[in-house]
């Protein structure tokens, strides 16, 4: 089939790595301009780059809805168009310009986790699997017909980054895999139970804040989803900015406030966690690594040299 890809970072390069080594001819690629956000500065492979590397037209576009596009769409002539992380709305007169339409790759198990960083608010609602789905574009974001999905399992010490390199593996497959089906004729794909959908935002520095209301289960999972290279979690401590690079749940029970700074516990320092702390019934979050506002990286018992205080939400 002749393909018109549409991608960024990661994401995209290994989409059109993998469409570049199979049996399909790909004729235009479409990217975004580099950014600066923090999240698209991570993973960022370059489409264009490796496009220009194949002798493949490269379009650069921030939203692909001006008539110069639309027109250099039609004349590539496209069998079907894949997309994956492309980052604004793709208008319908795009997704159904080819003859098989718009074969968008996602990295969840959609329906759930439609949207943005589904691998982070994954691991931090405590998911068991994760994984990428192919599935065909229509008017509502991430919700088409099935055409391939395959998962990972989440350890119990995974970071997000352990998951990314698993789930990124996954896309060459998937995307062919997909392709092979619609190449085949098949028109009929699997119907996604919008009952069990979740649509999630892209994150900022307010979803990177540690709340000392939530359970240590979650905190610790948050710890886990902003490993590097992502920002990491912060929290506040006498004011200044105080990254949290490892924790765990701590084994003893603490009551108190959330926030409070209470006991040394192996290697960490547990920290009291959740709303109902008050009760004692609440295992608290042991850090166990540190990087301070000046960037000096400690343990927790090298940084925490006595007990008591807290750590706050705000400086």
């Amino acid at each position: 089939m002749r393909v018109v890809m549409f991608g960024y970072q990661t994401w995209g390069h290994r989409t059109l790595q993998a469409l570049l080594e199979s049996e399909h001819d790909v004729v235009l690629v479409v990217t975004h301009p580099k950014s600066e956000h923090a999240y698209e500065k991570i993973w960022s492979d370059s489409v264009a780059d490796l496009a220009e590397e194949h002798g493949v037209p490269v379009v650069i576009r921030n939203r692909p809805d001006d008539e110069e596009l639309l027109q250099r769409l039609k004349e590539a002539d496209p069998d079907i168009i894949v997309a994956n992380n492309w980052r604004t709305w793709i208008p319908p007169r795009v997704y159904t310009l080819p003859r098989h339409g718009t074969l968008n790759i996602h990295d969840s198990l959609l329906p759930k986790y439609a949207g943005f960083s589904p691998l982070i608010w994954a691991l931090i609602n405590g998911e068991r699997e994760v994984g990428v789905t192919a599935h065909m574009m229509d008017e509502v974001l991430d919700a088409g017909d099935i055409v391939d999905q395959r998962a990972v399992t989440v350890g119990p010490a995974d970071t997000v980054t352990d998951l990314f390199h698993r789930t990124v593996d996954l896309i060459g497959p998937v995307t062919v895999g997909a392709l092979k089906l619609i190449a085949s004729g098949q028109t009929e794909f699997t119907k996604q139970d919008r009952s069990q959908a979740s649509f999630f935002h892209k994150r900022s520095e307010e979803d990177i804040r540690i709340n000392w209301d939530w359970p240590a289960d979650v905190l610790e999972r948050l710890v886990r989803a902003q490993s590097a290279p992502y920002p990491s979690a912060f929290t506040f401590h006498k004011g200044k900015r105080l990254e949290v690079l490892a924790a765990v749940v701590s084994e003893g029970r603490y009551g108190g406030t959330p926030g409070r700074v209470f006991y040394r516990e192996g290697d960490g320092v547990a920290i009291v966690a959740g709303a109902d702390a008050r009760t004692g019934r609440n295992h608290g979050l042991a850090i166990t690594r540190v990087r301070t506002e000046d960037g000096r990286e400690l343990s927790a018992a090298d940084y925490f040299t006595s007990m008591g205080g807290y750590l706050t939400n705000r400086a």
